[in-house]
């Protein structure tokens, strides 16, 4: 859930703000304030690799993987990797991608986690019902960051009409 009002917090609040004129961001589209906050959600969700749920991230892991706690390292370091590279415009389209494919790559241990009724900080994983459609929410606005246009196009007012 906190990742979810992260995400959508700095994107609201990105566009909330160029629409009032902040000149900063009058130029960027969408794409990048969309770069932004998946660049924030992505640093949040990392920072649980270390800390106090780090054991419930370990449990998580399907059983028959090796070594959960490197796992879970590794998963952490390609997060915070690819949260930097989406700030990056040269690596931006590399590090959705990259970001897209660890996306997959940690589902079966979400899977696994809400079939095993496993939990996260003392709540409750997210049933399957729910944790799907998220997961292609962030696969698609993962997606999008890395295809975008990251230029607002500038249309004449004829053109707009």
């Amino acid at each position: 859930m906190i990742p979810n009002l992260v995400l959508f917090t700095v994107f609201g609040g990105l566009l909330g703000l160029r629409s009032l004129g902040v000149s900063a961001l009058r130029e960027h589209s969408w794409v990048v304030f969309l770069r932004w906050a998946l660049s924030c959600m992505f640093l949040l969700t990392a920072s649980a690799h270390w800390g106090p749920m780090r054991a419930d991230l370990v449990r998580m892991v399907p059983p028959g993987f090796p070594n959960p706690g490197l796992l879970v390292t590794i998963s952490g370091i390609a997060e915070i990797a690819g949260a930097i590279g989406l700030l990056i415009p040269r690596v931006a389209r590399f590090a959705a991608g990259g970001l897209v494919l660890l996306l997959l790559a940690v589902f079966p241990a979400n899977v696994h986690a809400a079939q095993a009724g496993l939990s996260l900080a003392g709540e409750r994983v997210s049933p399957l019902i729910i944790r799907l459609p998220e997961q292609l929410l962030y696969l698609t606005a993962m997606l999008a960051a890395g295809i975008g246009r990251t230029r607002r196009s500038k249309l004449t007012h004829a053109e707009a009409v």
